[in-house]
């Protein structure tokens, strides 16, 4: 699309039509496009109008509301299958949480986005080999290659619906921000849809309970069932059809929390030396470690992406710099320590697992570190640190993929 909008870009008639035809990838290949063709006057026309944002909420076309209408019964259905089906949900749930959301999802940006057939065709077979494949590992509750096999599959998911999101131009770092961006205001308008929702549902059972009727059972089974896969998929027709609704959220709350979680970090290290916990002898400890490093990577990767969008603002960039610095503090004590268990107690697949991931995980904050250190010292921009983030994200959906498919054949389904 970005190339048809500058092959026409004298060409008003054949914009609007390319406009009508789809409306939210034109406004983001054109927000790209932009900065190259600034002072055309049609240009510039096209960038003011597309700025604008009106004060009514936009329920989008009668297409797109039955889409999603039909999306969220799906998603339901696809939710109550071991209530329908002599399915045991300790192994239904882990294996298959994934593809109550994400093929939806997918489905909807694929169709947004006009995604040719041949490029349809590779996401539903991998959604479908993924489906498969996770459905016939052994039923062993206590396996570790099993349990990490679920967990890598969310994250293939995840990139299976980056690729429907960013379209037919795959190689648009900036595209690869902008899924990120959404992943932001998906979280922040998902939160609000379940506040809401958990609001009316507390009033609505308190209501009946005072007529002697108990609900509680019925509601759980059929409205919660329901309602908690429909949040993230109302919260992405909001987001895109309203980008005003959270565009101008999202920024304050990176910007506020960037620097709380800076500084809440540091403080966590400093109580750890005191405390004399450390990673190295504890497990659990490890793993809380870890899950700490991996929010706080996500928070950095999403404030980039919203501030490589902002004006340049010089104290958010020190922020993040300093951010991230701690941050590779942080990965450097969990791979010394996952390094340490597997020398002193040999290789598990849990242990192989952690240590590739976080390996990888330092390899990216060390290029984000080294592209913010030049933004501060103003020999780049911010623009330099979106390009590493978006540049790396393919390494961790092939991470994902050998968890996934090979450490159960390597490992022995252990």
């Amino acid at each position: 699309m970005r190339k048809e909008i500058l092959n026409h870009l004298h060409d008003p008639g054949f914009l609007e039509k390319l406009y009508r035809s789809n409306k939210v990838p034109f406004k983001r290949e054109f927000s790209a496009l932009y900065p190259d063709v600034k002072g055309n006057a049609l240009a510039d026309f096209w960038n003011e109008r597309l700025r604008y944002e009106s004060e009514e909420i936009n329920w989008g076309s009668g297409r797109e509301l039955l889409f999603v209408l039909i999306a969220i019964l799906v998603a339901g259905v696809i939710a109550k299958v071991p209530a329908m089906f002599p399915v045991d949900e300790e192994f239904f749930y882990p294996r298959n949480i994934g593809f109550i959301i994400f093929p939806v999802l997918t489905a909807y940006f694929a169709w947004k986005n006009g995604l040719s057939w041949s490029k349809v065709a590779v996401l539903a077979g991998v959604f479908l080999a993924s489906l498969i494949y996770i459905n016939s590992l052994p039923d062993a509750q206590s396996s570790d290659t099993l349990l990490l096999s679920c967990i890598h599959l969310l994250l293939l998911l995840w990139a299976m619906l980056g690729f429907a999101f960013v379209g037919e131009t795959r190689n648009q770092y900036d595209l690869r921000l902008g899924y990120l961006k959404y992943n932001g205001d998906l979280v922040v308008m998902t939160t609000l849809i379940l506040i809401a929702g958990g609001i009316m549902t507390g009033v609505t059972i308190g209501l009946f309970s005072l007529i002697g009727l108990s609900i509680e059972q019925f509601y759980v089974e059929y409205v919660v069932v329901f309602g908690l896969p429909a949040a993230p998929i109302l919260g992405t027709f909001l987001t895109q059809t309203n980008p005003h609704l959270v565009g101008k959220v999202s920024p304050v709350i990176a910007r506020i929390f960037s620097p709380l979680v800076l500084v809440m970090l540091v403080i966590y290290l400093i109580a750890m030396v005191s405390s004399g916990q450390d990673p190295y002898n504890d497990r659990e400890f490890l793993l809380i470690f870890n899950a700490l490093l991996i929010g706080v990577m996500a928070i950095i990767f999403f404030s980039v992406a919203e501030t490589s969008r902002a004006a340049k603002n010089q104290i958010s960039n020190w922020v993040l710099l300093l951010l991230s610095s701690v941050t590779v503090v942080v990965n450097g004590i969990a791979l010394s320590a996952i390094s340490f268990r597997i020398s002193e107690w040999g290789i598990t697949p849990n242990r192989v697992a952690v240590l590739g991931g976080n390996v990888l995980i330092l390899i990216n904050l060390l290029l984000v570190t080294v592209q913010l250190y030049r933004v501060v010292s103003n020999k780049a921009s911010i623009a330099g640190v979106g390009k590493a983030i978006a540049f790396y994200l393919p390494i961790y959906m092939l991470w994902a993929v050998l968890v996934t498919f090979l450490f159960p054949l390597l490992f022995g389904f252990k």
